[in-house]
């Protein structure tokens, strides 16, 4: 862990390069909670006085910490000038948690985002799709959105898992052992963590590239059903067309739903690749995931 003098000498060398343009600044690293609150609250005051004209400093939290983490000393952080923590939900099942070695019990993860909230400091929760695979796909769906149910937080932000090479994830996979999930499977785990949402006034977000539908967003309780619709138009869509869309959106060309009825020669353009592929022996699946590699 970095000495508070380190990181204040850095926050002034950034001043005396930039001078006070910053307006939002972001505490770096996986997990700044994790220092003395005393230090941390040492740390934000000198940002804010070095750069009165930040209106917003956020970091990232583990809900391990943020779960003995007295909500006393939260509300210190946030009168020091912490507007916002970003903690990884990942899944609301214990034992999708265990197979990811999360490292923490769904409780600590509910209790850490009370606390947050209690504080009165902005909370947002990343969840990833299809970080349960085929077989833990329902369970994990339901009881993500039994935990954010009971959390509120103020952002819901989802994710599509992506497996990287050469991890142990990806050698499971090689084996068989952990089947990923298709893009319309994954679209269908989606759809049931949506519709297991009740209560939250959450602000719902799909906004990485990795995500199929990024139309999927808006304030709960009132975008539930507009989303759920939104969903149910992919799902409704033939087959081939669910093809165009999943492997346009990949190849970077198509944004939205809407694209495929504003966008007749696009669409016959993708069709056309779509069909080489299929006469190579692959599928527009596979295709549309050798793509999602490329991304981050």
């Amino acid at each position: 862990m970095r000495p508070v003098e380190e990181v204040v000498a850095d926050i002034d060398r950034a001043f005396e390069t930039h001078g006070d343009t910053f307006r939002k600044a972001f505490l770096q690293d996986a997990n700044s909670i994790c220092i003395r609150t005393d230090d941390l609250v040492e740390i934000i005051r000198h940002l804010k006085a070095t750069f009165p004209g930040v209106d917003r400093v956020t970091t990232y939290g583990r809900a391990k910490n943020l779960a003995r983490k007295p909500v006393e000393d939260l509300v210190r952080l946030r009168e020091a000038g912490l507007n916002r923590i970003h903690v990884g939900l990942e899944s609301g099942s214990q034992r999708v948690l265990d197979f990811m070695e999360k490292g923490c019990t769904i409780q600590q993860q509910i209790e850490a985002g009370r606390r947050v909230k209690e504080a009165g400091i902005c909370l947002s929760e990343y969840v990833i799709l299809g970080c349960g695979g085929r077989a833990m796909w329902e369970e994990h769906a339901v009881e993500t959105a039994r935990a954010l149910n009971a959390i509120d937080p103020d952002f819901i932000r989802v994710r599509t898992l992506r497996i990287v090479e050469n991890t142990p994830l990806y050698n499971l996979e090689m084996s068989g052992e952990f089947q990923r999930l298709t893009e319309i499977e994954i679209v269908r785990e989606l759809r049931l963590l949506i519709e297991g949402l009740h209560g939250t006034t959450s602000q719902f977000e799909s906004d990485h590239s990795l995500n199929l539908l990024i139309e999927v967003r808006g304030r709960f309780p009132e975008a539930k059903e507009r989303i759920l619709a939104t969903i149910d138009r992919f799902l409704s869509l033939p087959d081939h067309e669910k093809e165009v869309f999943v492997l346009g959106r990949r190849m970077g060309a198509i944004r939205s739903l809407q694209d495929l009825e504003t966008e007749p020669l696009l669409v016959r353009e993708i069709e056309a690749v779509i069909a080489r592929i299929k006469e190579s022996g692959r599928t527009a699946e596979e295709a549309a995931y050798q793509l999602t590699r490329r991304m981050i």
